[in-house]
């Protein structure tokens, strides 16, 4: 057994006012400060928490460079919890990334751009954004790391699999998803819960899924924040409402499901490698 075996993580399922980043920043300090006082030590918020996901053409209005004090203020008050909170980052005039912000100990550790930007149904993020190129994975304390999907990046099973190849011992999946918005016959609802126990037991990773609740204009986003096992086993799901999710997460409990389902050191990537070599 790891001499830190337990870790204690949280989903921040919330609503934002879409476009209000200052009200949506306060949101984030309270829950921030309750999950501190919980004792937990790694918070996943929806995707672009900070904004609301509607934005179409104030993506320029909302976006922030990664000096925006707002971000420091946010940086300031996780202390020694790691936060995962998503925005809209400027990276340079006219660049803008659904990003994720990664914070411990007062700094910005690490940001995740969006990979996979979803264009179909009622999504049109290829339309506002820029594509990240990269993937992310940071350290939470000894023995403990993660990585940072996007909703759709979770959709591109390649993109799982790379993320998950360094072996962090948890996959954060901030999410925003509304009832009906790919179709009327795709049930996010049921689909998302396939989704995320699929990578966890396969993986032998557990994951922290964190949607938004509650209306946004015309859409419902249905929330059903998690926190899976890394057998797939639903350790913690949320109600109807805005609230905190949170359970504690076994490094043994990982160990021994990767040591009798060993995705990772069978993964052959050389052999992947080639065989994908020639498509685009």
């Amino acid at each position: 057994m790891h001499y830190q075996d337990d870790l204690h993580v949280a989903a921040a399922q919330i609503n934002a006012e879409l476009g209000a980043v200052d009200i949506n920043l306060e949101t984030h300090l309270s829950v921030i400060d309750d999950a501190r006082h919980s004792g937990v030590e790694l918070l996943v918020f929806p995707e672009l928490s900070l904004t609301g996901y509607g934005l179409g053409a104030d993506v320029m209005r909302v976006a922030m460079p990664l000096e925006d004090p707002r971000l420091q203020r946010l940086a300031h008050a996780v202390g020694d919890m790691q936060v995962v909170a998503g925005f809209v980052e400027e990276a340079s005039p006219g660049e803008y990334y659904n990003a994720l912000a990664i914070m411990q100990h007062g700094e910005l550790v690490a940001v995740h751009r969006k990979l996979n930007l979803p264009t179909y149904g009622g999504l049109e993020e290829g339309k506002w954004f820029t594509h990240g190129s990269d993937l992310t994975h940071a350290d939470i304390r000894p023995g403990w790391s993660a990585t940072q999907l996007i909703c759709a990046d979770l959709w591109n099973p390649g993109l799982v699999h790379a993320a998950l190849l360094p072996r962090p011992t948890v996959l954060c999946a901030p999410i925003n998803s509304a009832s009906g918005i790919v179709s009327e016959d795709f049930s996010n609802e049921q689909n998302w819960a396939l989704n995320v126990r699929f990578y966890a037991m396969t993986y032998g990773t557990p994951v922290i899924m964190a949607n938004r609740y509650g209306p946004e204009g015309a859409s419902h986003f249905w929330g059903g924040s998690r926190i899976l096992g890394p057998g797939g086993e639903l350790l913690a799901t949320a109600d109807d409402r805005e609230t905190l999710v949170a359970a504690h997460l076994s490094r043994t409990a990982i160990a021994k499901a990767r040591f009798e389902l060993p995705t990772h050191r069978d993964a052959d990537t050389p052999l992947v490698r080639d065989l994908m070599a020639g498509y685009r």
